[in-house]
Parts: C-alpha cells; sequence; structure tokens
C-alpha cells in the first residue's frame, strides 16, 4: 500500500524531521536513510514500524538541522576563568605593575565562551516523539487508502455475485435442454444405423436396449456438466471474502488465499461450460478476480 508523512519539530538544539513514505509491495522492505551521527536511532524505528505494517516498500528519512551560530545559546567556561583569574594573581606577585586582565580581553580569549552542549537525554526523547507521530500520520494515510480499496473489493464482489444470480435459475433448464439435444441427437443417429440392413448391431440388440444405454449415458455426462456445486462453493468464498473486507485488520495473505479459491471454482465452471452462457460467465468471474488480485497484493 501507498502512504505518506512528514513531522517537524523545532528543538533547543536544532530542527528535527522525519519522512516515511511507501509503495506497494507484496513484503516488508524497509529502507533507512538517517546521518551517520545518529544512525542508533535505526533500531527503534524499524522496530516501531514492524509492529504497525506488514506489507509494502517503505523508505524513512531522518534529518537533523542544527540551529544557526547567531542563534545558539552560549555558555561561559566557567573552569577557564578560574584558572585565568590565578594566573592572573599568581602573575601579578611578580609582576605588580602589570595591567589586570579587562573584561574585553576575557570575553576574546579562546574557550571562554563556547557553545552549550547538546543534550542528549532531551533530544532522544524529542526524536522518540516525532517518530511516533510520523507513524501514526503514515498509518492514517494508508488506512485511507485502505478504506478506498476495501470498496473497489466490494464492488467487484457485488458483481460476482450477480453474475451467479443470473446463470443459477439457468441451470436445470440448461441441463434439461442439453439432455433432449443430446438423446434427440443419438436417437437419430441409432434410426439410421438400424434401418441399415447390413448392421452388425441390429440382429444383437434391440432398440430398447439402445435406449436404455443412451440415456444412462446422457445422464452420467449431465452430472459431468452440472456446475451447481461450483456455484454454491463460490457464493461461499464470495460470502467470506466480503466478511474478511468489512473486518479489517491485516487481511492481505488471507485475500491472496480466497482468490486463488475463487480463481478455481471459476475454472472448473469454464471447463465444465456446456454452453455460450456458462462459458462467458466464467470469462466475467476471471477477469474479476484478476482485478481484486492486482488490489489485494497491494493490501496489509
Amino acid at each position: 500500500m501507498t502512504g505518506y508523512a512528514t513531522s517537524t519539530k523545532e528543538t533547543e538544539n536544532g530542527t528535527i524531521t522525519i519522512e516515511v513514505k511507501s509503495v506497494n509491495s507484496r513484503f516488508l522492505d524497509l529502507q533507512f536513510r538517517i546521518n551517520d551521527e545518529f544512525r542508533a536511532i535505526e533500531p527503534l524505528f524499524r522496530d516501531a514500524l514492524t509492529k504497525k505494517i506488514a506489507r509494502g516498500k517503505v523508505e524513512c528519512r531522518f534529518s537533523f538541522g542544527k540551529k544557526n551560530a547567531d542563534s545558539k545559546q552560549k555558555t561561559l567556561n566557567q573552569a577557564l576563568l578560574i584558572q585565568l583569574k590565578e594566573f592572573q594573581e599568581s602573575l601579578k606577585t611578580s609582576f605588580p605593575s602589570s595591567a589586570e586582565l579587562s573584561m574585553n580581553d576575557l570575553l576574546r580569549w579562546p574557550g571562554v565562551i563556547e557553545e552549550a552542549e547538546i543534550n542528549s537525554d532531551n533530544l532522544q526523547e524529542n526524536i522518540n516523539q516525532v517518530i511516533e507521530q510520523t507513524i501514526q500520520d503514515f498509518i492514517q494515510s494508508r488506512e485511507r487508502e485502505g478504506a478506498a480499496l476495501a470498496n473497489v473489493l466490494l464492488r467487484c464482489v457485488d458483481e460476482m455475485e450477480a453474475i451467479v444470480i443470473r446463470i443459477t435459475p439457468l441451470l436445470p433448464t440448461v441441463l434439461q435442454q442439453f439432455q433432449q439435444k443430446a438423446v434427440n441427437r443419438l436417437e437419430e443417429a441409432l434410426g439410421l444405423a438400424l434401418d441399415k440392413p447390413d448392421c452388425a448391431a441390429a440382429p444383437s440388440i434391440s432398440r430398447d436396449e439402445v435406449m436404455d444405454r443412451i440415456r444412462q449415458e446422457v445422464t452420467m455426462y449431465g452430472i459431468r456438466i452440472d456446475v451447481n456445486e461450483e456455484l454454491a462453493r463460490l457464493s461461499g468464498h464470495l460470502a467470506e471474502t466480503r466478511q474478511i473486507i468489512k473486518k479489517g485488520g491485516q487481511v492481505g495473505k488471507r485475500l491472496d488465499f480466497m482468490m486463488q479459491e475463487l480463481n478455481r471454482e471459476a475454472n472448473t465452471l469454464g471447463s465444465k461450460a456446456a454452453l455460450k452462457e456458462l462459458a462467458d460467465a466464467s470469462m466475467e468471474l476471471k477477469l474479476l478476480i484478476e482485478q481484486m488480485r492486482e488490489q489485494v497484493q497491494n493490501l496489509e
């Protein structure tokens, strides 16, 4: 599934920016773009993501912009000032007439004014907050897309159920018509064979016996082309698919399995199709299943 989120937070030490985006993938693939000095946060970032998502190629970017030199907090090096004071008092003993260091001299002395150290604990806490907020926004983005995909899948389920409903009432009539047509053709062929004087089968078997055999064969073939069982399983699989989609959660792998089952029944329906109506219905079902399969592979 696709998704995108970014969060920024200003801290006393600098600006934290985290960006997370994903594209479709059947498996989870995490990629991190983090400065070397902050590489230690990657395990934390990875663990937080794997707890929330199971599919997608996810790219995570972390950046930290330090504040400008003019805006950085300054502090006085108290230890160095004390040391300079001690040096001055020691020198005045030997050189009493020497001038003392002025305020400007002290402030310009290398190391007297220094940047405040970064509070690592406070920075880590801020980073954790930004990670949590970014992942939350990212998950919501994927949930919105998932809701849209769910509607697409449910429309496909509706169309397939409509196909099953459309062809189910035709089955008894179709089967009866097919059997009658087969009987008529066989009777016609039998009549031509029995009318021939040199027919070897004529003296050894009666017309009634042949007709019984024809009816048995037609009945057996009718059983083989009966698709009531396939349509019943299709209806059951579609109902289960609808329930999975509406229940939500991590449904990707379960729907993958349901697509396999639906495709199996649609193929069987096509292989048993003795009439154009059933063959057309099988093709329509397989097209819809393929559309669903493409979307299902993007769902988590």
